[in-house]
């Protein structure tokens, strides 16, 4: 079996963190972006980093590729999964499985690529779920199912998000156990940084960390 393709969703501004970009905030020690790229476990070369309006952060994980957005109506990780789209096609790359993660989920499940690939199927498209809580950006497509999407949101016409883009797939839900620790928690605040160093070093309850469980 072939390996997926992977992009790190890693654009957003970071404005409730004072404008910090995600991807180079540590917990444990470790960048965001270099933990998300670990956990995604093995995928096709490049590994793509989805940067949003921004010039490519330094220092990359190892073979990765930095991808800015391109001027189109929408933003945010939408943006980013059509960038990769084109970035892939660029390389006459128009067949196969793109897994996609969020750069701020610092717990999320190692080998998640693989995972999610197995999962996928024959489908168009899934994403990850953990009790009542949904990821959209935590997903995996498969590419021949949203070729069109590059261009439908040039034109307009594209779904306005990844979640109404799942909703138009028929997506399907990849359960994780309700019952343990929520591995897609992200970081959007000060506190969620905190909490998440705190449940990296095992310092509160493996189900309340602070701001999120």
């Amino acid at each position: 079996m072939s390996l997926p393709f992977g992009v790190i969703i890693a654009g957003g501004g970071g404005q409730r963190l004072g404008g910090v970009r995600k991807g180079e905030l540590r917990v444990g020690g470790v960048r965001l972006v270099d933990r998300v790229a670990q956990a995604l476990g093995p995928v096709a070369a490049p590994l793509l980093i989805a940067t949003g309006p921004h010039r490519a952060p330094p220092n990359l994980p190892g073979g990765a590729l930095a991808i800015a957005d391109l001027p189109y109506p929408v933003g945010g990780p939408l943006a980013g999964l059509a960038a990769a789209m084109l970035a892939l096609r660029a390389r006459g790359i128009e067949r196969g499985v793109l897994v996609s993660a969020p750069v701020d989920s610092p717990f999320l499940p190692a080998g998640f690529a693989a995972t999610m690939m197995q999962a996928l199927g024959a489908q168009a498209a899934v994403y990850a779920r953990h009790a009542d809580d949904f990821y959209p950006p935590a997903a995996a497509w498969r590419l021949e199912a949203i070729g069109e999407v590059a261009g439908a949101i040039a034109e307009g016409s594209a779904p306005p998000s990844l979640r109404a883009l799942h909703e138009r797939l028929g997506s399907q839900a990849v359960e994780w156990p309700a019952g343990a620790p929520n591995p897609f928690t992200n970081i959007n605040t000060i506190a969620d940084l905190m909490a998440a160093e705190r449940r990296k070093k095992g310092l509160c309850p493996l189900q309340s960390c602070g701001t999120f469980a």
